[in-house]
């Protein structure tokens, strides 16, 4: 079996830490600093995210 990728890296390939570097971007340290704790305005706002995002991940099991 032979990959479509067989020729990848190509010469046009830049791996994802050259491309980090220069903007400043880092590995994260901690899951804590992905944690956005404004991220919603209220308990509402969460809640009916939540929701949606079971019945999102629901309806694609049906």
């Amino acid at each position: 079996m032979t990959s479509s990728n067989a020729e990848w890296p190509t010469a046009e390939h830049v791996p994802a830490e050259e491309l980090a570097r220069p903007q400043g971007i880092r590995p994260i340290a901690s899951v804590d600093d992905l944690a956005r704790p404004d991220l919603f305005e209220s308990d509402d706002e969460l809640d009916e995210f939540l929701a949606d995002l079971y019945v999102s991940r629901r309806a694609g099991a049906a």
